[in-house]
């Protein structure tokens, strides 16, 4: 039995005029016709009774009717469905993310894309930056969103689209706590508190990357906050600094926040694996990641579909000193 048979038997069904059935599927009578009749044979019995004025089901035929119009529907919906799923109109978006994107980009770009495409399901997982390197290699996830400069193995789409301001925090009795910026090679001999890499290896890194284009190596301590934004870090003695990006900044209430000189931004990556995340609904998310209008205050890269120099781009005012 075959759709297009019952297509044929339902359009009978409804006109009870052969001529009219044929006009309506776009077909010739006899086709039509011989439809019918290998439906008949399949099915062993008269779906219709025939005379040359009058065209009417059997009790088979009336059977079949009702579970024609529910198979039918049924074709119809999951060819719709799988052209939502082929247009990137529906599916699942499998969004892999280290914990310096969550506060911030995370639900921004999902906000984002769940407005503009609203029948996709992105499907948010927190993972350690070595576990989502190999997810996305894996194809475990679809989308990786991680800060600092990572790896770019082969067959792996890597793009640095977006990017945060460096600043750093000081206890109010520092030296240099009234400042409106700090240069960190002031900073470069005191004492730094730096994120836990076992807890948190992506801050850890991008930390380690933005003390190397400083060009300092300050002495550091450890935090033993498990904290990633590291609010209780100035409970810990001889650390006199830590530095953070503003979305951990913000729920902090006892330190001063202050931009760094020369100006730093901590860059954020996307990585996807085209080999194995190729869906629609992937190409989608990607696409309105790269063009996305940032959060205030965040910086496009050089990777971002709407990229300007940094002079002339950020999506909100400078970071202003925080004294709380």
């Amino acid at each position: 039995m075959e759709l297009r048979q019952l297509e044929a038997f339902v359009a009978v069904a409804t006109e009870l005029h052969f001529g009219r059935a044929a006009e309506r599927l776009h077909i010739a009578a006899p086709t039509l016709s011989e439809l019918i009749r290998r439906l008949e044979r399949e099915l062993g019995a008269p779906l219709f009774t025939r005379t040359t004025r009058q065209v009417a089901l059997t009790s088979a035929g009336t059977e079949l009717l009702t579970r024609s119009k529910v198979i039918l529907d049924e074709a119809a919906a999951a060819k719709a469905a799988i052209r939502r799923v082929a247009d990137g109109e529906a599916g699942t978006v499998r969004l892999g993310i280290t914990p310096p994107v969550a506060p911030v980009l995370a639900p921004h770009l999902i906000n984002l894309f769940t407005a503009e495409a609203p029948q996709v399901t992105v499907d948010l997982q927190r993972m350690w930056l070595p576990n989502l390197l190999d997810a996305v290699a894996t194809g475990d996830i679809d989308v990786a969103l991680t800060c600092g400069p990572v790896l770019e193995p082969g067959g792996i789409a890597t793009e640095v689209f977006c990017a945060e301001p460096l600043v750093a925090g000081l206890r109010p009795s520092h030296r240099l706590a009234g400042r409106d910026t700090i240069p960190l090679s002031e900073l470069a001999h005191d004492v730094l508190g730096t994120a836990p890499e076992a807890l948190f290896p992506a801050w850890a890194l991008a930390q380690r990357q933005a003390l190397d284009t400083a060009g300092i190596a300050p002495p550091a301590i450890e935090l033993a906050d498990t904290d990633l934004a590291a609010i209780r870090w100035a409970d810990q003695p001889g650390i006199d600094w830590i530095l953070l990006i503003p979305s951990l900044a913000a729920a902090h209430t006892q330190t001063v926040i202050l931009p760094v000189a020369p100006r730093q931004l901590v860059p954020f990556t996307l990585q996807w694996n085209p080999s194995r995340a190729h869906t629609m609904a992937v190409a989608r998310f990607v696409h309105c990641a790269l063009a996305a209008d940032l959060p205030a205050g965040w910086y496009t890269q050089p990777d971002h579909l709407h990229h300007t120099e940094p002079d002339q781009n950020p999506a909100g005012p400078h970071p202003s000193p925080q004294r709380h």
